[in-house]
């Protein structure tokens, strides 16, 4: 009986040669490592070098965070993922009325360099990458990085990493943003220039379709939006004076991976054809680095069920396996009670284990592409990058992904396929289980890890003396240098970080932005 893909598309029973019909492998397919890359961007792709294994980590304080890396590198962590509170990615000090009863929750709180210092205390930044999650702000915690790296004597031109970056993505789905888009693709644009001079081995963006998944996008949905997103950087960087292969190499992507293995292994496929097809026809690209999707996957927060929790282990499993047979480049595994609490120490070990039993117990590993030629995942494959780049040219015809942003389309389109999936769970037409089948009369208890509610106290004392320590002067000099640069169009990112190398707070880099650029106010649902 055939049944749809999570994306609306048709799966057939079965399928043979000619679902394939007047398929051109050279053009579709070419070789690993090649244009257009969809069988992985790297010609040896995990028989080489296995994928970076990052944990996405951060909570409470610094010390807490920096002692929770610590734990996870001993154990195998090959890569650094900071998750930052939500004050911080909204560009609030933690003593800041609106940031009452958020400090330290989702994430962990820097208000300044004091905290980042704190964060990454012994951990070697010239061999470890770091993945940091941060959007509006991303620049000011980049340059928080540096000058860390900088104490440590790591030169800039070591350090590696990502930041996230992606602020187009916050208004469709996420919601951290702070200034209008207009500005904020300025600051991204800025930040490429920046990197490429002052630091270029960092990837200066971290493009994201994940967050829209978890708001609802179906797979066609994530693509779609995420590479327009791409598109629209891409031109804005061109008309800030950049060439295209002067910065396009450090871009990046971050995308889910469900349950549906062979959807999701087909839909990385299709996304990394586009892009390869996107940069060579319509920006001229001619770096091979420019063309390649390179991209962090990250297993299915919201597929995380709170009844039965430890079942979780198994959808991470499986999710895990989809994104390595989709060819990603570093990877995230959730660990299983995040539906209940932030992990704790030993889950958070287990979700690591999860990615090296992946990689040193099975044999995916051990050969290049292992789909490649699968008749179901070649026609998915093909099905999906048409649905998507159909959905990428309703996105153009309203101007672009900016344009369509205000006035609310892509919003609206994953308003309308979650409200879909509710429907489905609501009336078992999708079996999730252990909620709408095979459940259970009486869920056994479970011990989450909570957050300390003094972080917040503690904090506001660490900036009360950071305030009353530092040169009010130099910070209001710079800080006026920095509103001043916002109000041309140099790049701020060198007042930026003088004003954080003198002791300026998050908080009062982003409200200098505000008083500049102001902030956005959504519009209604296209």
């Amino acid at each position: 009986m055939a049944r749809d893909s999570e994306s609306g598309l048709p799966i057939e029973p079965v399928y043979g040669p000619d679902d394939l019909e007047g398929w051109d492998p050279g053009e579709k397919l070419g070789d690993p490592g090649s244009y257009p890359f969809t069988r992985g961007v790297h010609t040896s792709m995990y028989t080489g070098r296995l994928w970076t294994m990052r944990q996405y980590a951060g909570f409470g304080t610094a010390a807490e965070s920096n002692a929770r890396y610590k734990q996870l590198i001993a154990h195998g962590t090959t890569g650094l993922s900071v998750a930052f509170d939500l004050p911080t990615q909204m560009g609030h000090d933690s003593d800041a009325p609106i940031a009452h009863g958020e400090v330290g929750k989702v994430g962990v709180a820097v208000d300044s360099i004091e905290d980042m210092r704190t964060l990454l205390d012994g951990i070697p930044l010239d061999q470890v990458s770091t993945s940091m999650t941060i959007n509006a702000p991303a620049a000011l915690l980049l340059l928080l990085y540096q000058l860390v790296g900088e104490e440590q004597g790591v030169p800039a031109d070591r350090l590696t990493g990502t930041v996230q970056n992606d602020v187009l993505k916050e208004y469709i789905a996420r919601g951290t943003y702070i200034f209008p888009p207009k500005p904020s693709l300025r600051l991204a644009a800025d930040l490429f220039g920046y990197c490429r001079t002052e630091i270029p081995q960092w990837n200066t963006i971290s493009i994201s379709g994940y967050h829209m998944a978890e708001a609802g996008a179906t797979p066609v949905q994530e693509i779609a939006f995420t590479l327009a997103d791409g598109i629209e950087y891409v031109r804005t960087a061109l008309a800030a004076g950049l060439h295209v292969d002067d910065f396009a190499p450090r871009l990046s992507f971050f995308f889910v991976a469900r349950t549906t293995i062979l959807e999701e292994v087909a839909k990385f496929r299709a996304a990394r054809r586009i892009w390869a097809r996107v940069m060579r026809d319509e920006f001229g690209a001619r770096n091979p680095k420019s063309l390649a999707l390179r991209f962090h996957t990250q297993t299915a927060g919201v597929q995380l069920t709170a009844q039965q929790p430890e079942v979780n282990l198994v959808r991470v499993a499986v999710q895990g396996l989809a994104a390595v047979l989709g060819g990603t480049q570093s990877l995230h595994t959730n660990s299983f009670d995040e539906a209940l609490a932030l992990p704790t120490a030993k889950s958070a070990r287990l979700a690591l284990r999860t990615q090296q039993v992946l990689a040193y117990e099975t044999d995916v590993a051990a050969t290049v592409d292992p789909f490649a030629g699968s008749y179901v995942v070649e026609s998915m494959t093909d099905d999906i990058e048409a649905a998507a780049l159909e959905l990428m040219r309703k996105v153009e015809d309203l101007g672009g992904a900016v344009s369509a942003i205000e006035r609310g389309f892509q919003k609206g389109e994953i308003e309308r396929s979650a409200y879909r999936i509710a429907q489905e769970t609501d009336g078992g037409e999708r079996v999730v289980v252990g909620v709408n089948r095979f459940t259970l009369d009486e869920e056994e208890p479970y011990e989450p890890l909570r957050v300390d509610p003094e972080i917040e106290a503690r904090q506001a004392e660490r900036l009360a003396e950071l305030r009353a320590g530092r040169d009010r002067a130099a910070v209001d000099a710079a800080l006026g240098g920095l509103r001043e640069a916002a109000s041309g169009t140099g790049n701020v990112l060198y007042p930026m970080k003088e004003a954080l190398r003198a002791r300026a707070t998050v908080g009062e880099v982003c409200d200098a932005l505000r008083e500049v650029w102001g902030t956005y106010v959504p519009s209604e649902v296209f």
